[in-house]
């Protein structure tokens, strides 16, 4: 198949601006919509954009399959240890407060914390299913 120049130009362009309103989303995610879920699918976009541009080949050399693996127990790893830290500095499971100043501190560290997790973890596991199917049938 002869690549498409228009494809790989627009693809370029429109793939930073994807990513930059994924991280965007994540970060705005705790003073309106969004959050990491939303950021996790827009991100695994950009590279399901690059993967069907500049084929599947080059994705993965990108981003191998066993650090995508490595991410979503990341991801998961840091939801689990903000609740953890609570625990340990005597609030309940999930409860921010005592990991900031104040309350509202510890409120806005808590979320930005966990919606980073959740956005990996969706990240990740988007493009582990990207690529199992799209990997079918190949030798």
């Amino acid at each position: 198949m002869k690549p498409d120049l228009i494809l790989h130009v627009i693809a370029k362009f429109l793939i930073p601006l994807i990513i930059l309103f994924a991280l965007y989303v994540q970060f705005h995610g705790d003073f309106g919509p969004g959050g990491g879920f939303q950021a996790g699918v827009i991100f695994s976009a950009a590279f399901i954009l690059y993967s069907l541009v500049f084929g599947l080949d080059n994705a993965e050399k990108i981003i191998p399959a066993h650090w995508l693996r490595i991410l979503a127990a990341l991801g998961v790893l840091i939801y689990a240890g903000v609740g953890i830290a609570s625990l340990f500095l005597g609030a309940n499971y999930l409860d921010y407060t005592p990991l900031g100043s104040n309350q509202i501190a510890g409120q806005h560290i808590g979320i930005l914390l966990v919606e980073l997790g959740v956005g990996i973890t969706v990240a990740a596991a988007m493009l582990i299913m990207f690529f199992a199917f799209a990997g079918r049938g190949r030798e």
